[in-house]
């Protein structure tokens, strides 16, 4: 399950998508908590969420002529999650200007407490010569216009 919502934050708007994830039995360790290097997929499944809802997912990213790496990534574990606890996930556009910059949590989907947090940041390279960009493609600044002007 995904959404995508729009809230005031002054005078931008907070661009967010949210997926839930059970935790399975493959990714568990024997103490049937997840294992710490799975977190990163939980990450990317909302990642997705939240490009698909800005209708810049990878095929179109690659067919509008940038790759976008992720550069660097940060977690922080509060509390482990175990073999079939439901997770929400949610993936918050934070920076577009220069960079993708996407913050997370993540949170028992039953009591809402939190286990997770960290962020990602992404940057465009040239798919033509692997030239990175030091500002954000027209493209993507357009699609997320499109969003904040559909919101307001």
């Amino acid at each position: 399950m995904a959404a995508i919502s729009g809230k005031s934050r002054g005078k931008s708007l907070m661009i967010y998508a949210d997926a839930q994830v059970k935790i399975p039995f493959h990714d568990i360790d024997i103490m049937e908590i997840a294992w710490h290097g799975h977190y990163v997929k939980y990450f990317e499944i909302a990642r997705c969420e939240l490009l698909d809802k800005l209708d810049y997912d990878h095929l179109r990213m690659r067919d509008s002529g940038y790759a976008w790496p992720v550069i660097d990534m940060h977690l922080r574990y509060a509390k482990p999650a175990s073999y079939n606890q439901i997770l929400n996930v949610r993936a918050v556009l934070k920076e577009w200007e220069h960079r993708l910059k996407i913050d997370y949590i993540i949170t028992d989907a039953q009591s809402g407490k939190r286990l997770t947090r960290g962020h990602t940041v992404q940057v465009a390279v040239r798919m033509s010569d692997g030239e990175m960009c030091f500002a954000s493609p027209q493209i993507l600044l357009d699609k997320v216009a499109r969003i904040e002007g559909g919101a307001s």
